[in-house]
């Protein structure tokens, strides 16, 4: 018993590795990774491992908390495309910042593309440029207040945003579909 607390530190190791796969919010995610690489070098420490300590110190918990910054901060942005003319539309900006809300529950940032024709915006979908387009329908139905209409090209974004869609978007029609 008189090393009680080389068992309660080594104990934090479960714990917080526990906690970090738990966590859905990807930065406190990377905070709780940090301190899993910090109960990870004291234990080394204790334990007589002072170079493996280090290693772990300096690669296992530096290097690898800066690279996921970098790799959640570049692929957790949806991005959709826009027509240069439809931009300044009032309604497009509301849809746009209630979409943005919808999608920031996720953890996920909005980034609005803008191209200049039609043409274009389509073939950035299809080349995967962008994850979905929102743009002018040409058929206006039963007097619609507006005539948005979005299409998204991967089915997880579409079943985020397919729930919020009555209820967010009452009071404009935006239509979703999912192109394969």
């Amino acid at each position: 018993m008189e090393n009680l607390y080389i068992y309660i530190i080594t104990a934090l190791m479960p714990i917080s590795a526990l906690l970090l796969i738990l966590q859905p919010n990807p930065y406190y995610a990377l905070v709780i990774r940090g301190i899993l690489g910090a109960v990870a070098v004291l234990v080394y420490v204790i334990l007589g491992g002072a170079d493996v300590a280090l290693t772990e110190a300096l690669v296992g918990t530096l290097l690898t908390i800066a690279l996921y910054v970098i790799a959640i901060r570049s692929s957790m942005i949806v991005k959709i495309g826009v027509l240069t003319e439809n931009e300044t539309s009032t309604e497009l900006t509301e849809i746009s910042d209630k979409l943005k809300g919808v999608i920031s529950q996720h953890y996920l940032r909005l980034e609005l593309l803008t191209y200049d024709t039609e043409k274009q915006l389509n073939y950035a979908l299809e080349n995967q440029d962008i994850h979905g387009i929102i743009n002018c329908s040409t058929s206006i139905e039963n007097n619609s207040i507006s005539p948005y209409k979005t299409i998204v090209r991967i089915p997880r974004i579409y079943e985020i945003i397919e729930p919020e869609i009555n209820y967010v978007f009452m009071d404009k029609k935006l239509e979703g579909t999912i192109k394969h």
